[in-house]
């Protein structure tokens, strides 16, 4: 018998942006809480680039986005991945669920589903299309909750709110949902934390995990920032990009809105001094237990 202390897995924290812009300040209130909380667990923190969806992806974006964050000092602790060069994990894992029936092509057009508010329940599609998306098989009453580590029990009767959701898209683009369940676990991924509008993507992913046979991570979703009228940053025209000339006055900004004290960063008058304190004063139990924070803190 092992008789050996249970461990828990070594904390792996990871940063996901998606290369359609600029880094924006509620961009950066998500990296660094991040990076601050994988910091304080003594763990690892990653940066992967989610280029799954090439239609909306600009042009040199990734490369300005992983710029910015180094000259924030927010550097990963391994080698940075994209997804799009990751086609093969994401075939073996579809194979997988077509196998076990688990998912299964569906040729509905948007159309065809339009009579349920676009939820795919059962097919009804009016002829077999060329391209046919695979969704995953969702069972009737299929209610998935959790505890997030900020905002509390969250729950989800995906089969009523989503229906059977779509893991290879018609265009022939491997779906966000699929992408990041088969990235989490193949990069070792411990802990999630990510902005609040992702809430509701978690009960999906734990679905295709627990379907794929892959552990589930820990939840936290950080508060979105929001603008003067209420709309989220990267909706907005107040999505001005962050300055990486200038990245102490961001860095203290998203400091305090992460809960923080602003006086525990008095002093510290480069980026290599400002992270190290930051590291040393951190105090996950401050950060925002809301879904939102109002623009009032970015620079």
């Amino acid at each position: 018998m092992n008789t050996s202390p249970h461990r828990a897995p070594a904390y792996v924290g990871r940063f996901a942006p998606s290369p359609t812009g600029p880094l924006h300040f509620g961009s950066l209130l998500a990296a660094f809480g991040s990076w601050l909380l994988a910091r304080h667990a003594g763990g690892k923190w990653l940066i992967r680039i989610e280029d799954v969806d090439a239609t909306r992806e600009v042009p040199g974006a990734a490369t300005l986005q992983i710029e910015t964050l180094k000259a924030f000092g927010l550097e990963p602790g391994a080698p940075i991945v994209k997804q799009s060069t990751r086609g093969d994990l994401y075939q073996s894992a579809l194979d997988a669920l077509l196998q076990s029936g688990d998912a299964f092509v569906c040729h509905c057009s948007r159309g065809d589903l339009a009579a349920s508010n676009g939820v795919h329940r059962h097919c009804v599609a009016a002829q077999p299309r060329p391209d046919p998306a695979i969704r995953l098989r969702v069972p009737d009453g299929c209610m998935i909750g959790f505890v997030d580590g900020l905002q509390g029990r969250f729950g989800q009767d995906i089969a009523h709110e989503v229906g059977d959701f779509v893991l290879k898209r018609a265009d022939g683009l491997w779906a966000y949902q699929l992408a990041v369940v088969v990235d989490d676990a193949q990069q070792g991924i411990s802990d999630v934390v990510r902005g609040a509008d992702l809430l509701d993507s978690t009960p999906r992913q734990i679905l295709l995990q627990r379907a794929l046979g892959l552990p589930t991570p820990r939840y936290s979703h950080l508060p979105l920032v929001l603008d003067g009228n209420g709309h989220k940053l990267s909706k907005s025209q107040a999505a001005l990009p962050i300055d990486a000339d200038e990245p102490l006055p961001p860095l203290r900004a998203a400091w305090h809105a992460l809960g923080q004290a602003p006086h525990e960063l008095a002093g510290a008058n480069n980026v290599d001094a400002l992270l190290a304190r930051a590291t040393a004063r951190f105090d996950p139990a401050r950060l925002p237990r809301v879904p939102a924070l109002q623009c009032t803190t970015s620079p």
